[in-house]
């Protein structure tokens, strides 16, 4: 009796077994393989790499080594070699760059969902190490897994206004991204060879002669990815390729519009800022933080009450909206684009320039640093500094007016900053201090 029961025993932990994760046999899908992996890779690879780029040149803008109140991430250490002074030209600058990170991020997400699928099997390969090597690459690839979910996930929730994880996201994305990045190009370097192995391979199944018969074409080498006991297929790999290609498609459809504007922004479906615009008028055009969301006490912000205080070399003034408007006036015709992706086309503003009211408290060559304060009292970026040469530009202007009307309390009234080329936060609304000079 006890003979005979082990053969039962035996089936039936290979039954459990093939319904583990942990075995070959529990993945059955014939797409798994290195060609499929290698083509997702490839377009990561490119498509990474411009987020990065693109990501560390946007946390740039926001010159955080030029004071602490713009710093939201401090001790970076050896990170932060390669920041630099943000210029002021071209003024679309930063529009350019954070619309091509936020949008081809989102456009990017069903092909690192995609990529994740086909490799899911190596996350429950046991045992966890076999060598020294092996697990070296286990942990490589579980950082690049968690790195992009996590920067991927803290992203959108960014972008869609809604963010929920502890701490500062700028600290959060920004460190992230350099533990993503380290374990990416681990990977990159693992995977080269086998990856352009196999992409030879598909370049050949692309000749005429050589197309296969099967919908579902060989693997070049033997993989732990291919399954021992694959189902039958339902859809060829390039047909998997092509519903990867369509969702990304149509993530980037819905969504580049909130870069444009008229018709192009209603396009911006799964965008916060796309759709119709904001009201009608010379002030209808998209913001981020209401008067009201921000705290604006109404009474403070009238003509009566408000006064501009400004510091520098030779003292204070305080000046009225009345005294400013009487002050020689500048336009200047720049667009508000922001850290979550949107952006306005150029709008015409019209105010005082920086420089000149550097001018009053005693610089009337080479405008230095300024740091700017706002009535705002809920958000971030209530204070904030400008480089030197941002104050020098003639475009930067202590705007009074846009498109030939009165700011809106909503988009800064009673006077706000406009720079080229800022972050959006950079241009601070309802301005109540300028302090010129070392930070």
């Amino acid at each position: 009796m006890g003979r005979g029961a082990v053969p039962g025993v035996g089936r039936a932990y290979g039954r459990a077994m093939t319904r583990s994760p942990s075995s070959p046999g529990f993945w059955r899908s014939p797409l798994r393989g290195p060609w499929l992996t290698s083509v997702l890779g490839v377009v990561l690879l490119g498509g990474v790499t411009v987020l990065f780029v693109t990501g560390l040149v946007s946390y740039a803008a926001y010159n955080p080594n030029l004071a602490s109140v713009n710093d939201k991430t401090p001790e970076k250490g050896i990170l932060g070699f390669y920041l630099f002074s943000w210029p002021t030209d071209p003024h679309w600058l930063y529009r350019l760059n954070q619309g091509v990170h936020v949008t081809l991020g989102i456009t990017l997400i069903p092909v690192l969902l995609a990529k994740l699928w086909s490799v899911i099997p190596r996350l429950f390969e046991l045992p966890p190490a076999r060598s020294l090597a092996h697990a070296l690459e286990r942990i490589s690839l579980l950082l690049l897994v968690g790195g992009a979910l996590f920067e991927f996930v803290t992203g959108v929730l960014n972008i869609q206004l809604d963010y929920v994880f502890p701490g500062s996201f700028y600290t959060l994305h920004f460190y992230g991204a350099w533990v993503f990045i380290a374990a990416f190009a681990a990977h990159v370097v693992l995977k080269a060879p086998a990856a352009l192995r196999n992409l030879r391979r598909l370049r050949e199944e692309t000749l005429p002669d050589r197309v296969p018969p099967d919908p579902v074409p060989r693997d070049p080498l033997p993989s732990d990815l291919v399954s021992p006991r694959p189902d039958p297929p339902t859809v060829s790999r390039r047909g998997a390729l092509w519903f990867v290609g369509g969702g990304s498609l149509l993530l980037f459809a819905t969504t580049v519009g909130q870069s444009f504007d008229g018709l192009l922004r209603r396009t911006a479906l799964l965008a916060p800022h796309g759709g119709a615009d904001p009201g009608s008028g010379p002030n209808g055009f998209q913001i981020n933080k209401t008067a009201r969301y921000a705290g604006i006490d109404p009474v403070e912000t009238t003509e009566d009450a408000w006064r501009l205080v400004v510091t520098g070399r030779t003292g204070t003034v305080h000046l009225s909206r009345a005294r400013l408007a009487r002050l020689p006036l500048h336009s200047a015709a720049l667009p508000i684009a922001c850290v979550e992706g949107w952006s306005t086309s150029d709008q015409w503003w019209r105010g005082v320039r920086l420089r000149d009211l550097a001018a009053l408290v005693g610089y009337d060559e080479d405008p230095p640093d300024v740091l700017i304060e706002s009535l705002q009292r809920r958000g971030a970026f209530r204070r904030a500094a400008l480089r030197a040469n941002q104050v020098a530009d003639p475009r930067s202007l202590l705007a009074l007016y846009v498109n030939g009307e009165d700011l809106s309390p909503d988009h800064g009234f009673p006077a706000r900053i406009i720079v080229p080329a800022a972050p959006g936060v950079l241009n601070t609304k309802w301005v109540a201090r300028m302090t010129f000079g070392d930070l």
